[in-house]
């Protein structure tokens, strides 16, 4: 079946959840214009305004971009605005920024200036991505993860599947000012995720520690937010999934597309599995049993563009996946209640704690999923 019959067998549903959405949205893009949202309390989205480095940060800013390129509603547009606003504190103290500046500032300052030619937010786009360069580790031949946390850490060998998302801003420069240099580096890190962080059966790495002196060496993976080392944390999955369809989309190189649809596919059987709401880990002990919405939202988001990118016969693989995720997930984990701030639930940080719970990137990706369905050209990353 073709991806416009499909979409079209759909049309009502998709429809139906954006009006759910803008109405819910257009509400809550006041009500919390000056916050930067994580998660909610008694049904009311809490505040991260005074921690400017958190990861999260763009998120909030980058949902009202996505409503007002789908919608012209300058309500949120003006919310986006006041979120870059107040995220600017970051740019305070740069030595706290970090690998995520792509989660932080290409949905947010990157948005704004793609949508409006804001020259302000161009600059600051341009100076995270140059930021995000400078953490590539020339002889190790990687782009380094987190900061240390204290004095104690020493993470200068880590990398993470999660950056995969982070390296679109890459991209966007080496195109913004014609320098290949970007483009570069961020086809290196895919080409190292897809050496030591995807596995041959599509599970990931969540965290890999390299040499920081010899490229292709890994030292030892780790667990990270999923249960254990040998695990396949969802989310994980879910951000090399979308993040390897990116990489195929800025390059056109069909190795990113194949590594996608490998990643797909073992995340597709595994959410089928259990009724298409996705687990927290796929390798988990069958009890207790936990979810993961973000994790669901995130990879219809890239099974979307495997859709969109694949030959025809295949296409019906991923956009039907995709649209029976969010459909469930809709079912059983959106609240539309405006006495509830977030929308989609069932979000979890990491194994062992913050789970169950509204996330705001959950909120994020689910409306990123369903502006796409709609036939939104506007790609955030």
């Amino acid at each position: 079946m073709s991806y416009e019959k499909i979409i079209a067998q759909n049309r009502e549903w998709i429809e139906e959840t954006f009006n759910k959405l803008d109405k819910k949205l257009s509400v809550t893009a006041v009500k919390s214009r000056d916050k930067i949202p994580y998660t909610t309390k008694d049904g009311v989205h809490d505040d991260r305004s005074k921690n400017p480095d958190g990861w999260t940060n763009g998120f909030w800013g980058g949902l009202m971009w996505l409503m007002y390129e789908a919608t012209g509603n300058e309500e949120y547009k003006k919310t986006a605005q006041r979120s870059e606003e107040i995220e600017d504190k970051a740019f305070e103290n740069v030595e706290k920024l970090h690998h995520d500046v792509g989660f932080m500032w290409h949905i947010l300052a990157g948005a704004n200036y793609r949508l409006t030619g804001n020259t302000e937010a161009r600059n600051k786009n341009l100076f995270c991505a140059m930021s995000l360069m400078s953490r590539y580790n020339v002889e190790g031949d990687y782009i380094r993860s987190w900061n240390s946390w204290s004095k104690d850490d020493n993470t200068t060998g880590w990398t993470i599947i999660d950056c995969m998302m982070n390296i679109p801003i890459l991209y966007w420069a080496s195109n913004e000012i014609g320098d290949t240099r970007f483009k570069k580096i961020a086809m290196r890190y895919a080409d190292m995720a897809m050496r030591d962080h995807v596995r041959p059966d599509g599970s990931v790495n969540h965290i890999v520690v390299h040499d920081t002196e010899n490229p292709g060496v890994v030292i030892e993976t780790l667990g990270g937010q999923g249960y254990g080392v040998g695990s396949c944390w969802s989310r994980g999955d879910a951000w090399a999934l979308y993040g390897f369809v990116l990489s195929y989309i800025h390059t056109k190189e069909e190795r990113y597309l194949d590594t996608a649809k490998k990643v797909a596919q073992y995340f597709v059987m595994n959410a089928e599995s259990t009724g298409w709401l996705p687990l927290l880990d796929f390798r988990a002990p069958e009890e207790p049993v936990y979810y993961d919405s973000t994790a669901g939202a995130i990879a219809a988001c890239g099974l979307i563009e495997i859709a969109k990118n694949c030959p025809e016969h295949e296409k019906n693989i991923y956009l039907s996946a995709a649209i029976n995720m969010l459909k469930t997930m809709e079912k059983a984990w959106c609240n539309w209640s405006e006495t509830e701030d977030s929308i989609l639930q069932m979000g979890s940080e990491r194994y062992g704690s913050g789970m169950h719970m509204p996330i705001i990137y959950g909120d994020y990706f689910f409306a990123e999923a369903i502006l796409k369905l709609r036939g939104s050209k506007f790609l955030p990353w």
